[in-house]
């Protein structure tokens, strides 16, 4: 079971809900995990929001710091913002493959409801769509090489 870990710099909305994909697209071959570099300490209650709507599970979350995950042997390491892709990662990630998967920040969007609402669903979308075409990969048949260059491609999606 590949063990991912998505990264993002608050850890309050994207990599929240990308765990969340993860987790449930792909029970039994993918366990996820997200943290953050700079952490809010608080999951955006949107992000909650729309998993909830989607009928996904959104008991356990919180936005931790990727210290927090030391003792979790990654294997991949996806970042989902711009901000974190172009961070060093903690010593104990070295060994990850890493990839990039940057989307705009739905917590940014602070006009009317309607559109803080499209801008997480948007967020929600995107995700799914790239985390249904990297649970379509061959994982365990790919190269290490072969599958970071497969997961930046699907980090293109949307972009």
């Amino acid at each position: 079971m590949y063990k991912i870990l998505i990264l993002c710099t608050g850890n309050s909305c994207r990599s929240i809900i990308g765990e969340a994909l993860l987790n449930h697209l792909g029970k039994g071959r993918i366990e996820a995990y997200s943290a953050g570099s700079h952490p809010t300490g608080r999951v955006n209650p949107n992000a909650l929001a729309i998993l909830n709507e989607h009928g996904i599970p959104t008991t356990g979350f919180s936005s931790k710091s990727w210290a927090a995950l030391e003792s979790v042997p990654i294997d991949i390491v996806i970042t989902v913002c711009d901000r974190a892709a172009g961070e060093t990662c903690p010593a104990y990630l070295g060994k990850a493959l890493k990839a990039h998967w940057g989307l705009p920040d739905p917590a940014g969007v602070t006009d009317s409801e309607q559109e803080v609402k499209a801008a997480f669903q948007a967020t929600y979308d995107a995700l799914k769509r790239r985390v249904e075409r990297l649970l379509a990969l061959p994982l365990e048949s790919l190269s290490e090489q072969k599958l970071v260059d497969q997961l930046n491609e699907i980090g293109k999606i949307d972009a």
